[in-house]
């Protein structure tokens, strides 16, 4: 196996600068020497073991110089097992061709090497592209890879370091970047031509959720994860963070999960509404009864109602956020009961207040209006991250589109019977499910009697029969 170390043979005095270099050894075949643009001087390098790492007890060590040396014997690592992979003998191995691949492995893209280092910037975009090529996410997570991209992009324009290499981003610039993206409103202002071209919606304009941050500085860590596997860096700075800070910067807090009680849905269902609101009502109980995300809801059309052969309309569709991921391409289907069905029959699928979902007069604030105007006042708890207490407001304050989906599936999950009950099974046993499985019309029976609907039939033509 091979050997990297740094060759510290010089003539150079303490104090001088000096390119390191490094030598690679293996077996009595191979001895190549490699220079690297790497400057120090003889007195910091005396800090270091051969192999790179420190030596004990040493102090005042250059962060970065221990990263760069890393990078370029992992570098040199990589250059000399592709050499070795495209089947070219180790004594055929000679010192021009290895430096060439050493270059094009510091230099990505780029084939005789004589480009600077990909920037943060640069390779985590390629990396974006590369995930999103080899279908290891789709559409939706690519959006939210790129929404961190540009939030990266801004934070090291304002401080000035936008040519950064990915091992020189350390942990205090990673949590500064945390920071950053909690508070990136505060900069808005100042830093108005950074945010030109951007659609309103993505424009900052208060502090994000805890969760919301953790969700970004998750594909942050995602993508260090991967360098870090291939040998670009020594180091993820999230390691550097330890294991407890590393928790803290990833870490989700929810309070318990906000929807509607089945009194409180069939409330809503029975009220008379003025004029106005109606379509957001309407909307508010087809994404109740189906569970949709608004994604999901926002691109439903006629074309995705179909009858079975009992009769029992449904809706069928790839869901957005999975489907370019999906294994098989496999549609749900959901059952659709009366109501509802009576509501996208008449619209024909069409509601136009979904084209705006936030805002001041968005779906989400219609829904908070039509709850506040059906008396769903309950007090539910909500964690506040600033004051690290619960607070307690009416559930329309709090409602959006997210509740219809969370109602969905709690109503659901109260008239189906524990299937480990009986204790014929351990819970999680594969068992259970090889000997049952729900068909259309038993979760059509379930839907109905968790809303508090009477089942009915339709024809393949979707006209309901026996009127």
């Amino acid at each position: 196996m091979e050997r990297i170390i740094i060759f510290a043979r010089t003539t150079k005095a303490a104090n001088e600068t000096m390119r390191v270099r490094f030598r690679l050894r293996d077996g009595r075949d191979v001895d190549l020497y490699h220079k690297s643009d790497i400057v120090t001087t003889p007195a910091m390098l005396a800090k270091f073991n051969p192999d790179g790492t420190l030596k004990p007890k040493v102090t005042n060590v250059d962060a970065d110089l221990f990263d760069d040396i890393a990078a370029e014997i992992a570098a040199m690592r990589r250059a000399y097992r592709k050499i070795l992979a495209d089947g070219i003998p180790r004594e055929k191995i000679s010192g021009d061709l290895f430096e060439s691949v050493v270059h094009q492995q510091l230099n990505p893209g780029n084939a005789d090497g004589t480009s600077r280092r990909e920037t943060l910037l640069q390779r985590f975009n390629r990396y974006i592209d590369e995930a999103r090529r080899d279908g290891l996410f789709g559409s939706v997570r690519e959006k939210k890879y790129n929404s961190v991209l540009g939030k990266m992009d801004r934070f090291l324009t304002i401080n000035g370091r936008r040519d950064i290499i990915p091992a020189r981003f350390d942990d205090d610039m990673l949590m500064n970047f945390r920071q950053f993206i909690f508070d990136e409103y505060l900069y808005t202002s100042r830093w108005a031509g950074l945010y030109v071209g951007l659609l309103d919606r993505n424009i900052p304009t208060r502090r994000l959720s805890v969760n919301t941050v953790a969700t970004y500085m998750k594909i942050l860590h995602a993508f260090f994860l991967d360098l870090e596997n291939k040998e670009e860096i020594s180091r993820s700075p999230f390691r550097r963070l330890g294991n407890e800070r590393a928790h803290l910067a990833t870490r989700e807090v929810y309070s318990d999960p906000v929807y509607l009680y089945k009194e409180e849905f069939l409330t809503v269902l029975a009220a008379a509404v003025p004029e106005g609101m109606q379509a957001a009502k309407d909307a508010f109980l087809v994404q109740c009864a189906l569970g949709f995300r608004i994604s999901d809801f926002k691109a439903l059309t006629m074309a995705n109602l179909a009858a079975s052969k009992e009769g029992i309309p449904y809706v069928h569709y790839l869901p957005i956020k999975t489907r370019d991921i999906s294994p098989d391409h496999k549609e749900v289907e959901t059952p659709i009961m009366r109501f509802a069905f009576d509501i996208m029959i008449n619209c024909h699928c069409s509601f136009p207040l979904l084209a705006y979902v936030s805002g001041k007069s968005g779906y989400n604030a219609k829904i908070k209006e039509l709850l506040r105007s059906c008396n769903i006042d309950r007090r539910v708890n909500i964690y506040n991250e600033e004051t690290k207490q619960n607070e307690y407001k009416a559930l329309w304050e709090v409602a959006s589109s997210k509740i219809c989906r969370k109602t969905h599936i709690d109503m659901l999950n109260k008239v189906q019977v524990n299937m480990y009950a009986a204790g014929l099974h351990r819970e999680g046993s594969d068992a259970v499910n090889r000997y049952t499985k729900l068909e259309l019309a038993d979760r059509f029976n379930l839907l109905c009697a968790a809303f508090g609907q009477d089942p009915y039939r339709v024809s393949k033509t979707l006209k309901v029969i026996n009127e």
